[in-house]
């Protein structure tokens, strides 16, 4: 699977786990140290666990695997590092705190909604 599918089936998993504010963040022209973020928001640090371990498993099914992750420990920001795809699961002030579509303001976004 590509980067690009590999970001949006993600963001397809956040959905089903009912992540809020899901984006895609198209990093390809920005940086060479990732071509996609994926960042979604929870309500709280039992959600963040909920939609990470989702996406560890459901990803594991496609023959990916996070090379790293972080937040494990206290669950207000997880972060799953697939190379060239990041996940970001945030508690929604932990989320604002560190402005993540801010500094990366330049980049391609797509809001991915529930239809």
């Amino acid at each position: 699977m590509d980067s690009k599918e590999l970001a949006f089936k993600i963001a397809d998993l956040m959905l089903q786990k009912k992540g809020s504010h899901i984006v895609v963040m198209d990093l390809t022209e920005l940086t060479n140290v990732t071509d996609y973020f994926v960042i979604c928001s929870a309500s709280s640090d039992t959600q963040v666990k909920a939609i990470a371990d989702f996406i560890r498993v459901e990803t594991k099914k496609e023959d990916e695997s996070a090379w790293h992750n972080e937040g494990f420990t206290n669950l207000s920001w997880v972060l799953l590092d697939y190379v060239n795809v990041v996940v970001h699961i945030f508690l929604e002030d932990t989320r604002k705190f560190y402005n993540l579509e801010g500094l990366w303001a330049d980049a391609v976004v797509t809001e991915v909604n529930d239809e």
